[in-house]
């Protein structure tokens, strides 16, 4: 197990609601290798983000074990999980969740506040440079258009160089030209080597991964490999 990253085995999840209960996943065997990228698919009510809110220790598995970097974290407790995701994980989210009427910069630094972390500038600035937005950094989130939005959120999830990145829809609330720009830096850092998992329900954007697993009814029901990426910028290499 030393070389993957996250190990489902056997992961049910279920939502109690009065003398019954709602099973969102049920039986989920998944092995998630550093470096890969992952898309999710799944329709609405298929269990996708019940998935990725227990990869990213937002949520945990009512049955089963779930390792993580050879931890078995299935029964940490708040604080420890917690821990584990303010220093190892990155989110993106479809809504952005930015603080409004905040800059840039004050957004971007807000992981390492909540870690507890030293403020490191330089480091920072260097993941807004990541994003293409240094030339953006005094502006307001609310002067920011919806692809920028998306790009602070990603340079956020970056700034403590996490082990991995979840992005659920990162699209969603964009135009076709943003969330093409989206997916593309989101493909620049997979090749610079940070572990992506999206989820989506959108064929098109989960085909920018290598990887997608289909989820239905709360189960996997296919895991294949893309057989040709959308690289537009391939050459391009990782922005500066």
């Amino acid at each position: 197990m030393a070389d993957l990253l996250i190990k489902l085995v056997n992961v049910g999840k279920q939502y109690e609601s009065g003398e019954s209960g709602t099973v969102a996943l049920n039986d989920i065997n998944l092995d998630i290798k550093p470096g890969e990228f992952v898309s999710i698919m799944g329709p609405s009510g298929s269990g996708k983000s019940t998935l990725m809110h227990i990869m990213g220790f937002l949520d945990k598995p009512s049955s089963g074990q779930y390792f993580y970097k050879d931890q078995d974290v299935s029964n940490f407790d708040d604080d420890k999980l917690a821990g584990i995701r303010n220093t190892e994980v990155g989110f993106v989210f479809q809504a952005f969740n930015l603080l409004q009427r905040t800059n840039v910069y004050d957004n971007v630094k807000l992981p390492l506040v909540y870690a507890n972390k030293k403020l490191d500038k330089d480091k920072v600035e260097m993941a807004i440079k990541r994003v293409g937005l240094f030339h953006r950094i005094n502006n307001l989130s609310n002067q920011l258009s919806g692809g920028e939005k998306q790009r602070v959120a990603i340079a956020r999830a970056l700034v403590n160089d996490p082990s991995i990145i979840f992005a659920d829809e990162p699209t969603g609330n964009l135009d076709s030209k943003s969330g093409k720009q989206i997916m593309e830096i989101l493909q620049d850092l997979n090749a610079a080597g940070k572990t992506i998992i999206l989820v989506t329900h959108e064929q098109e954007t989960a085909e920018h991964a290598q990887r997608i697993i289909k989820i239905r009814d709360g189960q996997i029901v296919s895991d294949e490999q893309v057989k040709e990426r959308h690289f537009a910028r391939q050459e391009d290499g990782l922005r500066k």
